[in-house]
Order: C-alpha cells, then sequence, then structure tokens
C-alpha cells in the first residue's frame, strides 16, 4: 500500500469511531424505546406515552443542532482536533447519564447533551476528512463516514434488544472512551494552519499525511483567503461559489430528512409492529440494519466511478417508489383489504429496497457535497449552517411522525416521505453538477 493511503485510511479510522457513535445515538432509541415500555426492563417508575416516546427519540436533535454551531467557530480559531475531543467529552457524560437514568428528565438530558457531541462529530468529520484527503481519495474517504455511522446504527439494533437498558448505555461508553484514545493519533488539518498563518505546521501536518507533494498548492490558499474581509455569513451567501454549494447542500440534506429517514432509524421496531409484518419487529430491524451497511460498503467503490449525480439520481428514484410501495400496503392495511396478511412480508421487503437505495446514494452524497464543495475557511459554517438547519427538519419530522400516524394514517405518512425523495430527485435533474474527479479549487470555479 502506498505510504499515503496508509497514512489517510488510518487517520480516517480514528474520526470514523466517532462516526460509529453518530449511528449507534441515532438508533439507541429504537430497542430502547421497547425496553421502556416493558415494566420488566423499564428503569422508570411505570410505561411511557407515545408522545414520550417520540420525545426520547428526537430530543437528540436539539443538541444536534446546537452543537455544530458552536463548533464552526471553536474550529477556525482553536482547531479541528479540539473540536473532536470536546465532542467526545460529552458523548461520556451523556452515556454515563443514560446508563443511571431513573427518571424522564435524565433520560431526555442524555439525549440533548448527546446530540451536542454528535453533531459536533457529524459536521466536523466531513470538514476534516475533506481537508486531509488527496483528491483521488477525497469522494470515497467522505462516503466511509456513512458505512461507520450505520455500523454503529447495526451494532445497537443487534446488541440493543439482548441486553439490559444500562447495558446498552455502557456500550455507547466504552465505544466513547476508545473514540477518545483514536483522536491522539490524529494530525490537525494543513488548512486549519494555512487559515492561522502556519506554514511550518501546515507543511508538518502534509508530510505527515503523504501529501508532500500538494505543499505549494496548500499554501497558496492562504492568498485567497486574506482578500477575503467581510464576515463569514455575508460571504456565505454574497459569493456566488458559496451560494450555490449553500443551496445545493442544505436542498439536498432538508429533502434528506423529510425522506422518513430518521423516522425509520428511530422507530423501526415500532414501524414493523404497526404494520403487523410477518417478521419479528427485532429481528426485521436487524435485517434493515445490515442492508444500510452493506449498501453503505459498496457505496465508496463505485462514487469515483460512477460519480455523485448518477447516484444520486438512482438512488433518490427508488427511495421514492419503495416508500410510494409501502405507504399502497399501510392503505390496503387500513382498509382491511382482503388477504392482505399474505404480503405481510412486504413492509420488510419494500424498507430494504429504500435502504439498499439510500445509503447508496442519498444518505452520503449530501456529505460528500458539503466536504467539498464550500471555501476551506467557509468549510466548517457552511456545513454547520447546512446540518442544523436539516436537523431541525429531521426533529420536526421525528416528533411529527406519532401524530401522523394516528392522525393522517401510515398511507398518508408514507406517501409524503415519497414525495420529498420525488423532489430530490427533480431537484438532482435540473440543478447539481458532477464533482467527480475534481479538486477543491475545480470544484469551486465550477460553482461560479
Amino acid at each position: 500500500m502506498k505510504e499515503y493511503l496508509r497514512k489517510q485510511i488510518f487517520v480516517s479510522l480514528c474520526v470514523y469511531l466517532g462516526q460509529v457513535l453518530v449511528g449507534y445515538a441515532m438508533g439507541w432509541s429504537a430497542p430502547v424505546i421497547a425496553k421502556l415500555d416493558d415494566p420488566n426492563q423499564s428503569p422508570l417508575p411505570g410505561p411511557i406515552t407515545q408522545g414520550q416516546s417520540s420525545w426520547i427519540a428526537s430530543l437528540l436533535y436539539i443538541g444536534c443542532i446546537i452543537g455544530p454551531n458552536i463548533s464552526s467557530y471553536l474550529s477556525n480559531t482553536k482547531g479541528r482536533k479540539l473540536c473532536f475531543f470536546i465532542a467526545g467529552v460529552l458523548i461520556i457524560f451523556s452515556f454515563i447519564l443514560l446508563a443511571a437514568a431513573r427518571n424522564l428528565v435524565m433520560i431526555y438530558t442524555g439525549r440533548v447533551t448527546i446530540g451536542l457531541g454528535i453533531g459536533i462529530i457529524a459536521v466536523l468529520n466531513l470538514v476534516y476528512i475533506g481537508e486531509i484527503a488527496s483528491t483521488n481519495l477525497r469522494g470515497i474517504l467522505l462516503t466511509g463516514t456513512g458505512i461507520f455511522s450505520t455500523l454503529g446504527t447495526l451494532l445497537i439494533y443487534s446488541v440493543g434488544p439482548y441486553v439490559s437498558y444500562a447495558s446498552t448505555s455502557y456500550i455507547g461508553l466504552c465505544l466513547s472512551i476508545l473514540y477518545i484514545v483514536g483522536l491522539y493519533f490524529i494530525p490537525e488539518t494543513p488548512l486549519f494552519y494555512v487559515m492561522q498563518g502556519q506554514s511550518e505546521a501546515a507543511e508538518t501536518a502534509l508530510v505527515a499525511l503523504g501529501r508532500q507533494d500538494e505543499i505549494d498548492n496548500i499554501l497558496n490558499m492562504r492568498v485567497k483567503k486574506d482578500q477575503k474581509s467581510i464576515t463569514q455569513l455575508k460571504e456565505l451567501v454574497s459569493e456566488t461559489s458559496n451560494r450555490n454549494a449553500l443551496i445545493i447542500t442544505l436542498t439536498l440534506s432538508i429533502l434528506q430528512q423529510m425522506s422518513g429517514v430518521v423516522v425509520v432509524v428511530f422507530f423501526a421496531t415500532t414501524i414493523f409492529e404497526l404494520a403487523g409484518s410477518s417478521i419479528y419487529p427485532n429481528v426485521a430491524t436487524i435485517v434493515i440494519g445490515i442492508t444500510q451497511l452493506v449498501s453503505s460498503c459498496i457505496a465508496p467503490f463505485v462514487v469515483e466511478k460512477g460519480g455523485r449525480k448518477v447516484l444520486l439520481l438512482f438512488s433518490t428514484t427508488i427511495c421514492a417508489n419503495s416508500l410510494a410501495i409501502l405507504g399502497i400496503y399501510f392503505f390496503m392495511d387500513s382498509y382491511d383489504y382482503p388477504n392482505i396478511e399474505k404480503v405481510a412480508w412486504l413492509p420488510l421487503v419494500t424498507l430494504i429496497i429504500f435502504f439498499l437505495s439510500y445509503d447508496f446514494g442519498f444518505g452520503i452524497i449530501p456529505g460528500t457535497f458539503a466536504g467539498e464543495m464550500f471555501q476551506p475557511q467557509l468549510r466548517s459554517i457552511g456545513s454547520a449552517v447546512t446540518v442544523t438547519t436539516a436537523w431541525l427538519f429531521g426533529f420536526g419530522i421525528s416528533t411529527a411522525f406519532g401524530y401522523m400516524i394516528s392522525e393522517l394514517g401510515g398511507h398518508i405518512t408514507f406517501w409524503f416521505y415519497s414525495g420529498a425523495c420525488a423532489i430530490a430527485t427533480l431537484f438532482t435533474i435540473f440543478y447539481i453538477p458532477e464533482t467527480k474527479g475534481k479538486t477543491l479549487e475545480e470544484v469551486q470555479e465550477m460553482l461560479r
């Protein structure tokens, strides 16, 4: 293996541990809510209501919305690496609190706090990997965030139903400590040092990453940054390339949340119970997690060959159709169509198809764009604005799920999600450029 490959893959694996925590925390509610409904497993004095279960799942987003806005400033002044450490400490505290929880307030607080940590990690991973990776590796390493996030979700799906409530948090605590240890082995990004005017430190970081051939190009990016005198937020919307990057990443990320993916991740077990699936809900949930992992593992090998736009078109089209079919199943079930029990396997099949296609493109490409479309000095704030706005929509979608199911029915709910995927397909066709094989500078030129 070439030296630069070995170095960059190792560094990426260290930060991917944080992405495992993101997936684990996101999927934590699926098996845990079932435990909180069981008096023999719940640490709470009584069962929880449907509304309380929605809050347990969705309060994560409150922290996710706040965290990146804090780190967007700190990462540009104190460094990306320090923000990773802060996130790790927050997550450790959260899992300790959740493990010791004896009332809903402790669980709510733990979910908000863990949201702070994973919000920082989810945004900064895109920034960090986008800045440490060579051009030919950037797309592959950025899509790797989806793989390891899915791995974390699969872990909690697979283990969560079969261990105690407290153990689900102890496992997360062990992962968090391992993540903190891994952070000691990663360098600060060269572009951070360039923005700070520390040329020697930037050169050292580039050598550590096996990118010594790029030293002159990276150091020359300082000139463009020094010519800017307006505030970051104003520059984000006034400069053409950044504005187009914001429109693309923000629109895709919002539609991503509106596709209902967070609902399926948060409430996977509940959905299979509502659908009357012929497959045991916990088993069906594990199958979904494995499906996500397989699809995410395939994507990096295709993203640089097939291109971002082609993958996105394929992914969003299949997502729209699979969710539309699931809506039809719920419609037939709600009106007691004869022989509906003969297709009780359909919810699992449609969600397998949905996640195969989602994790193949729709789930990873928006994050890839966020890591490569913004100018270096605006990458943190651009990613933060994109992700936090999307998570605000995700909070609304996940909180509204229980009410939509009871008031509108499963068919309207999943047709709504299908419509969001269809809109993403149209947006991809008419607005999104292909960034495959382009350097960060070439991507900027393309967006102008």
